[in-house]
């Protein structure tokens, strides 16, 4: 057996000792009281660096034998890195146009005070800290499924729904990713291009395999409509097809109601299974109806169909991470049957989901008070979003002598604007005016306020029109 690299070098530097020294150290070591300042120096300072040195290497050999020595540096998240650009630069105009979170006119974080009333209704409660079962907590299912679809949908009251608790959309997004790669093997998965920039790192670490369909068109900085049809008729039939219900991101263009239709029709054609990530409902229009519009419209033809929610957005519950996976069934027994293994999916990945989050929307959803009050004030986020776009917009017509049509962002629904802007202008934004945003041209409307829409009309036309 080869010997150990430290055992070989401590048998080398306790060899190389003086007999005389070594007496001197086991007599020292049972009798501390022997030691004096000559006697000390009698050691040497040879041999306090021999150990020393020895111990240097030990920890050397071990270090360059590491077991993990072949695990490379993982890239920067392309998001969450903008805000720690943010943070280290110190210029007084800086904005933080990254992170999609929702600011107040002030730019400050925003906690809503129907949540907080809430809160205070759990704390009198004195409500426990008990394990929640695999699926969660039942109130917020019930809740959340007649949010989306409406207490008198037929697919709420056939009992068609399986829903489960989830670790907000991503994590109801993964636990979806899930039952596809072990259910549906042979399918694959179709994302609009561009998109989220987690969709296509959940399905990657499923191992589900996914292509993509065009959705944005850079000439119109609209919808590629028609290329979106093309590529969805040309998927393999039995194809997943994830949808944005509303507020597309990055790209914040929707389909308008009738080309929902046409893609419903072709998806049903195909026999293609609609996959749905609504994570800003009531937070695009203000409207909790309006934004599920297109899902109940999916619903109401008889599709299966699933859907991931967050309720990041709409309640600002971005740390509770509360959402949801629902699976709409052609029947309640293979809804039960589906809700099964989704819990069979969600034991080992997190064993069941936290509590806090579930019961703030569920007591929110199911006390008319404050369920009237939500919606106030996402109403209330909704319209300050809408209300620094359409000043972003009179600035930048306002100041952009080139006759150039800036409207498109009038067009565009939710937190996020597509500015148009390429990768080398996206920098110039950062580099020269101190504006955070991501490499792809998008920008959080939420973090912007109506005091700083001239000064981003400036960098935007700058950048637009002087860099290539």
């Amino acid at each position: 057996m080869a010997s150990s690299p430290i055992l070989s070098l401590a048998s080398s530097t306790a060899s190389s000792a003086l007999p005389c020294r070594r007496r001197f150290l086991h007599n020292l070591k049972a009798n501390p009281k022997l030691a004096t300042s000559n006697q000390m120096t009698f050691l040497g300072n040879d041999h306090i660096n021999s150990k020393q040195s020895f111990f240097r290497t030990s920890m050397s050999v071990a270090v360059e034998n590491s077991k993990f020595t072949d695990i490379t540096m993982a890239p920067p998240d392309p998001i969450l890195g903008v805000s720690e650009a943010f943070r280290a630069d110190t210029n007084e105009m800086k904005l933080n146009l990254g992170v999609g979170a929702y600011r107040t006119e002030d730019l400050q974080p925003y906690v809503l005070n129907v949540v907080k009333k809430a809160e205070t209704l759990m704390l009198e409660w004195a409500e426990n800290k008990e394990y929640l079962p695999i699926e969660g907590l039942a109130a917020f299912n019930k809740a959340t499924a007649e949010l989306l679809f409406g207490t008198e949908n037929p697919v709420i009251l056939q009992q068609r729904v399986a829903t489960v608790q989830g670790l907000s959309g991503t994590g109801s997004l993964r636990l979806a990713a899930a039952l596809i790669e072990r259910y549906f093997p042979s399918s694959k998965v179709l994302i609009s291009s561009p998109t989220w920039g987690n969709h296509k790192n959940i399905f990657n670490d499923a191992r589900v395999p996914w292509s993509e369909y065009r959705y944005y068109d850079p000439k119109t900085v609209g919808l590629d409509f028609d290329g979106m049809i093309s590529d969805i008729k040309a998927a393999p039939e039995g194809s997943f097809v994830l949808l944005h219900g509303c507020a597309h991101n990055p790209t914040g263009i929707d389909p308008t109601p009738e080309q929902w239709e046409i893609i419903a029709d072709v998806i049903q054609e195909k026999n293609h299974i609609p996959f749905f990530d609504v994570a800003y409902q009531g937070f695009a229009s203000g409207s909790l109806d309006k934004d599920a519009s297109s899902v109940r419209m999916f619903a109401a033809r008889g599709l299966e169909l699933l859907i991931a929610q967050s309720y990041s957005k709409n309640l600002g519950l971005y740390a509770e991470r509360i959402g949801a996976i629902n699976v709409v069934c052609s029947s309640s027994d293979v809804a039960h049957r589906v809700k099964s293994q989704l819990k069979r999916l969600a034991r080992p990945m997190y064993s069941n989901p936290p509590i806090h989050g579930a019961r703030i929307v569920a007591n929110i959803v199911g006390n008319s008070d404050l369920f009237s009050e939500w919606k106030e004030e996402m109403a209330s986020m909704a319209g300050r979003i809408k209300s620094v776009r359409k000043k972003l917009y009179d600035s930048l017509s306002a100041k952009d002598n080139s006759g150039k049509d800036w409207s498109f962002i009038l067009k565009q629904i939710g937190m996020f604007s597509f500015t148009g802007l390429n990768k080398a202008q996206s920098d110039n934004m950062t580099n020269k005016w101190h504006v955070y945003m991501t490499k792809d041209g998008r920008i959080s409307l939420a973090g912007l306020s109506s005091a700083n829409c001239e000064y981003l009309a400036d960098a935007i036309i700058d950048s637009y029109h002087n860099v290539s």
